[in-house]
């Protein structure tokens, strides 16, 4: 039977086409041909869907192996500590290897690991497909950091911003994706889907991408050594606090916005709730133009004003057990300045140290890691103490704790820049 009219692939095309222009609209650097900017933010938006596709099907994968309410959160969660593993292990690689080969290789091992997850019949497997591909998603972050070294570095800004935002494709795209072929074919259907993508990007990545052309003669050990200097470095330190406290800002809105909108007045369906990460969408993709400020030297600049309207976009989504409008336009802002300060943060770091890419890049992901998990974890818990409201002053409180972060190293910015250009 031919799927419904609205899924068939010439209908679909012309979505995927403007959402690419939207997606390139920063502009990227010349050394970076259009096919080579599409597959960098292809495989930043398929890999990172590994990890969040599980999230609106959870109840029919927990009805199709017979698991109980109780062990379902484990299935988004192995994928995560996957992730989190990969971060501190397999991203600093890129320091050593052609990463050209490290990103097909790894974008293999997670085609065998949601491979893993379609066909699993008992949950130890699926949790072991799902931790498996979860490890070597980090492939997004070797992808970033290979994506800012073959851009120059007047236009590194705007290659970040493109290609970031294919990452934000990638998560909330996924369970608008997710949730419409486990409609027609069951959930099982989404990993065989992702297993493909996967496979097809590996053959993509070897025949459009380009050797890495720096040398990588250093060892695993001094590699790791040098990732742990790095938290020692100020810089770093601070771009990190900011992203643990962004994203926990982040976390603590699309981890509780569904317990509002699910209770009354509205008792949305979780389609309907699903229709806010469009608005998110919109946001974040606005904010890849961010870049272009980065590489004119406004980067601190745009971290301070983002940060300012985080902490104001919480005023319209506490209105969410009120007014709904305030909502739409608070998850705008919200995703907007989120997108503009992580391309910031990765732009100073990457011009800083442009000899680990790699290793600044999987270093700064472990704190944006550790405040997504600190956000989801909390956001619960205020609401059940004082409602939305609550939940609201939690993720403002994270806001203002960035932005005080960052007035207080506003210097260490300012001299990595003249490091830079000196």
């Amino acid at each position: 039977m031919a799927p419904p009219e609205e899924l068939r692939i010439e209908t679909i095309l012309p979505y995927l086409h403007f959402g690419f222009n939207l997606l390139l609209i920063g502009g990227v650097s010349v050394s970076l041909t259009p096919g080579r900017r599409v597959l960098f933010a292809a495989i930043c938006a398929v890999t990172v869907a590994t990890i969040y596709v599980a999230q609106p099907v959870l109840a029919q994968i927990g009805g199709d192996l017979g698991l109980p309410e109780a062990d379902l959160g484990w299935i988004v969660t192995t994928g995560q500590l996957g992730y989190l593993v990969g971060l501190a292990l397999l991203v600093p690689l890129g320091d050593m290897f052609d990463r050209r080969k490290l990103i097909a290789g790894h974008l293999l091992l997670a085609a065998v690991g949601t491979a893993l997850a379609a066909v699993a019949a008992q949950l130890w497997l699926l949790l072991a497909g799902l931790a498996f591909a979860g490890l070597f998603a980090v492939v997004v972050q070797t992808t970033v950091a290979f994506a800012a070294d073959l851009s120059t570095a007047a236009e590194r800004g705007r290659t970040l911003g493109a290609v970031t935002s294919g990452v934000i494709i990638g998560i909330l795209g996924a369970r608008v994706l997710a949730g419409s072929l486990a409609a027609l074919w069951g959930w099982r259907s989404i990993y065989v889907a992702i297993a493909v993508l996967l496979l097809a990007l590996t053959g993509f990545v070897l025949k459009l991408l380009p050797s890495d052309p720096h040398d990588r003669q250093a060892t695993y050990g001094t590699v790791m050594a040098s990732l742990g200097h790095l938290f020692r470095e100020r810089l770093f330190v601070s771009r990190g606090l900011i992203a643990f406290f962004l994203f926990a800002s982040f976390g603590t809105l699309w981890s509780g916005l569904a317990l509002p909108l699910a209770a009354e007045p509205w008792h949305l369906s979780t389609a309907q709730i699903g229709l806010f990460g469009i608005a998110g969408l919109a946001g974040a993709l606005g904010a890849s133009r961010a870049g272009q400020g980065a590489d004119a030297g406004r980067a601190d600049t745009i971290t301070g004003g983002a940060l300012a309207l985080l902490a104001v976009s919480w005023l319209a989504t506490g209105q969410a057990s009120w007014s709904l409008w305030p909502v739409i336009v608070g998850v705008i802002v919200l995703d907007f300045a989120v997108q503009a300060v992580h391309v910031s943060n990765q732009h100073l770091l990457t011009a800083a140290y442009p000899h680990q890419t790699s290793s600044v890049i999987g270093g700064y992901m472990l704190f944006y890691s550790f405040g997504s998990a600190l956000g989801a974890i909390s956001t619960t818990a205020a609401y059940s103490a004082a409602g939305w409201a609550g939940s609201s002053l939690l993720g403002a409180a994270f806001a203002l704790c960035a932005l005080l972060v960052w007035a207080a190293n506003r210097h260490a910015a300012a001299d990595a820049r003249r490091d830079v250009l000196v």
